[in-house]
């Protein structure tokens, strides 16, 4: 099994106080837009806006629009009118706030090594910034995806979720088809990286070579320099272990990423005529996983858990959805709309779901298969068949589009 390295970017791999480049950004946009927009005001709903990014936990909401329907009503200037003028600010001005970094030591040598080991490696920066931001630092770290084959880089435009929520994560981890075998985090912040992803079920390591306060986390963690994480690395590597996502956090986590993943693949217009080719004929194309999971949600999942909060130990009866793709006709039904349906369903279940106190989650019900069950056990039910078939839907979706080239 390959193990999956999830990386931070700021005081990870480049040096960076935010607590310095954060106000000189914010500085010298406000100084490039001063024409259009007031420098004071634009600075209050920067931040404003970014809050509300931080706290965004719609999966059907990318950064970028909980941004733009923030900040755009509040300074009364309309998007168009700025689309420009912040490009050319990332294009010319940007660069120019490089000499406030500097490249980590040991940080090129950590993803080289990463990559000669055949691991799977995502930036896992914060995505409160557009893509071109976060690539421009990549390279400032001497790390440009051009050169480093980078399976996933969060950004505000097609990510929903911000740290510290451990959904972010979840969703980083579903772009990339849910690898198997070990996952891990490293980072340098205790409260933006490390415990986010211990609640979300993975192992971590903290950047911290000056030995800061320890940790009191849910999960397994190391600490130490950015040049011993290789070999913290290969002990993990070596145990080949699967992770186990057994936490309510985790599992909360994984049943909002695929929504938001789903939701990803939707906007995809250019590909919607991909999604009824079956990779092999006895396998089930794009469309009709998402008719499943949509059906699957709307008649068996949400109604289940529905029942279970209501009733004292149910009864449920088992049902073989297999079968529906052939008696549904999915192949023929429009796909895109059943992303839109199953997306809807999963807000409801999530919703019902989040804000339940911990021992709610041991309710229990007798499951015609399962027999005597529990409420967090049918959730890690559902987390697992989420996983699967974001695992199918990416193996597929590359299939096609290898084929179609």
């Amino acid at each position: 099994m390959t193990l999956t390295l999830l990386l931070d970017l700021d005081d990870t791999l480049l040096i960076n106080n935010i607590e310095r480049f954060i106000p000189a950004y914010m500085q010298s946009l406000s100084w490039y837009l001063q024409e259009l927009v007031d420098p004071g005001l634009l600075v209050k709903e920067l931040l404003s806006a970014t809050r509300r990014m931080i706290q965004n936990d719609r999966p059907d909401c990318t950064l970028q629009e909980i941004f733009e329907e923030t900040f755009y009503p509040a300074i009364g200037v309309e998007p168009e009118e700025l689309q420009q003028p912040i490009a050319q600010f990332y294009g010319t001005i940007f660069p120019t706030l490089r000499h406030l970094t500097q490249p980590q030591p040991g940080a090129i040598k950590l993803v080289e090594e990463a990559f000669e080991r055949g691991y799977r490696v995502g930036i896992a920066t914060n995505p409160l910034f557009p893509l071109t931001a976060i690539q421009q630092r990549l390279e400032w770290a001497g790390l440009s995806p051009a050169k480093y084959p980078f399976e996933a880089i969060a950004s505000f435009e097609n990510y929903h979720f911000a740290k510290p929520n451990p959904a972010l994560f979840m969703e980083m981890l579903a772009r990339m088809g849910w690898p198997e075998g070990p996952i891990v985090m490293i980072g340098d912040s205790r409260g933006n990286d490390i415990l986010p992803a211990l609640q979300a079920g993975l192992k971590a390591y903290w950047i911290n070579p000056n030995g800061k306060t320890k940790i009191e986390s849910p999960g397994q963690y190391f600490s130490g320099s950015i040049s011993g994480a290789l070999a913290w690395l290969n002990q993990i590597d070596q145990e080949h272990r699967q992770l186990e996502f057994t936490s309510i956090s985790g599992n909360l986590a994984i049943l909002k990423a695929t929504p938001a993943f789903i939701d990803y693949l939707s906007r995809q217009t250019d590909q919607l005529d991909t999604w009824t080719i079956r990779p092999q004929e006895d396998e089930w194309c794009q469309t009709e996983i998402f008719c499943h999971l949509r059906d699957v949600e709307e008649e068996v999942n949400l109604p289940r858990i529905t029942k279970m909060l209501a009733e004292n130990n149910p009864f449920l009866p088992g049902k073989d959805t297999d079968q529906w793709a052939a008696e549904r006709q999915y192949l023929c039904q429009d796909g895109q709309a059943a992303t839109h349906r199953f997306i809807t369903a999963r807000i409801k279940l999530i919703e019902k779901l989040k804000a339940l106190p911990e021992e709610a989650w041991n309710r229990p019900a007798r499951h015609s298969i399962f027999g005597p069950t529990s409420l967090i056990e049918l959730v890690r039910i559902i987390a697992g068949h989420d996983r699967l078939h974001i695992h199918q839907i990416y193996t597929t979706r590359n299939t096609v589009l290898t084929t179609a080239k």
